[in-house]
């Protein structure tokens, strides 16, 4: 593809993306909803004026890992700590439930084959941790005890299905499986989470000297973008997610942060700000890019809306994505109306799943209809989820815990700046 194309496919995605989320906005939607709802419009869904390139791909994928590392930056580790216990039994809950039922569905109710059935019940494992966090912030709950409880479990969850995806693509190519790829995977993953954001938080005391001495602007952004795309780098090369390299690199730099050992190194709240404040318009830049590309690799115009097994298979299917997850939020130790909503926000699959659908399609495993039904499953999730979660807050807000930012600023809703409505 020219240059010139790809430049104009660029910016259109943008202009696109800001118009959508607008419009979103002023139908009281999530603004992930106008994002996701351009890509489905500019797509092969509809128009067919932008094909998901590999430039476009790796836009998007530099979007999620930014949004990932602000995340991690904004999180409190002792909170998300204290989230342990729950976002493990979320993570487990929400990975089981939906793969037992998901397999046990198709191959004994709609008598698909194995493999098939075992692809089909791994790709209703994933949650899309990149829309999950949009709509928890979409509603300003981000920073709640029940945003650190859904970013822990879903940081594991992209782990473990990081882990099923290559046991599954392993099983469907030789036919059997190697338990020790599978351990090695873990240990790598576990490595990289102990030593990655204490690398990261050495770093960061020489971007600040580096920052303080400096005449030139731009030494943080450079920095840190620097910083985020390397961890993201080694992130895959040790097996796990690129994202999740983003997310350690942010934990790393956000306000508390716990070596091993127990030490505690807090970072200048002053300091924090500078790198958020810094960090943000870049953030904004690459991120709708990474919602969008959602939307462009739902070809719904290949669906066949007359099938009755699409029909089927897919509310079934879809039906079944829903209540495993949120089934998982109710082993949770936390209130009533925490488990609901966790649960709820596990919901959606984006671009995890979707990749769980490419494979099975290329490697020959999903004929046209399974393949257009778990596509619209993956619709269903995505789409869906942001109103559901909005619609809950507005009827029971007010049983929920108020929401901490920055140190003395107690607020029921989170602070959104500015530039960003």
């Amino acid at each position: 593809m020219q240059t010139h194309i790809i430049l104009i496919h660029i910016a259109t995605i943008l202009i696109a993306a800001r118009v959508f989320a607008e419009i979103a906005a002023a139908f009281d939607a999530p603004r992930v909803i106008g994002e996701l709802a351009a890509g489905i419009v500019l797509g092969p869904s509809l128009l067919g004026l932008i094909e998901p390139s590999d430039p476009i791909r790796l836009l998007a994928e530099i979007g999620i890992i930014l949004l990932l590392f602000e995340v991690g930056l904004e999180t409190d580790m002792g909170r998300l700590v204290s989230a342990g216990r729950s976002a493990l039994l979320l993570a487990l809950g929400g990975f089981f439930l939906p793969f037992l039922l998901g397999l046990g569905l198709c191959y004994y109710t709609f008598e698909l084959p194995l493999i098939v059935s075992l692809f089909i019940g791994g790709t209703l494992t994933a949650t899309s941790i990149g829309v999950t966090v949009r709509i928890l912030e979409d509603v300003g709950r981000q920073a709640s005890r029940e945003g650190e409880i859904v970013i822990g479990a879903a940081v594991v969850d992209d782990v473990m299905g990081v882990v099923l995806l290559a046991v599954l693509y392993e099983f469907s190519i030789s036919g059997s499986v190697s338990l020790g790829n599978a351990g090695r995977v873990m240990l790598f993953v576990g490595a990289f989470f102990l030593l990655a954001p204490v690398v990261a938080k050495l770093l960061a005391g020489a971007i600040r000297r580096v920052h303080e001495a400096s005449d030139a602007p731009g030494v943080i952004p450079i920095a840190l973008v620097s910083l985020v795309l390397s961890f993201a780098a080694l992130a895959h090369y040790v097996g796990a997610p690129e994202l999740l390299g983003g997310f350690a690199a942010g934990i790393a730099l956000s306000r508390r942060f716990f070596l091993p050992l127990g030490l505690t190194l807090h970072v200048d709240p002053a300091f924090n700000r500078q790198l958020r404040d810094q960090m943000r318009p870049i953030i904004q830049l690459f991120t709708p890019m990474f919602f969008v590309m959602v939307g462009l690799s739902l070809d719904l115009s290949a669906i066949d809306w007359a099938s009755p097994f699409f029909w089927t298979f897919s509310l079934v299917v879809g039906a079944t994505a829903i209540v495993g997850k949120v089934a998982a939020g109710l082993i949770v130790p936390e209130q009533r109306h925490t488990r609901a909503v966790v649960g709820m926000a596990m919901v959606p699959r984006g671009e995890v799943g979707l990749i769980f659908a490419e494979l099975g399609r290329v490697s020959g495993l999903f004929d046209n209809e399974v393949y257009a039904a778990v596509i619209i499953v993956i619709a269903y999730t995505t789409l869906l989820s942001p109103f559901w979660i909005k619609l809950y807050y507005r009827m029971y807000g007010q049983y929920f815990e108020p929401v901490h930012n920055d140190p003395g600023d107690v607020s029921y809703e989170r602070t959104r700046a500015t530039d960003r409505d």
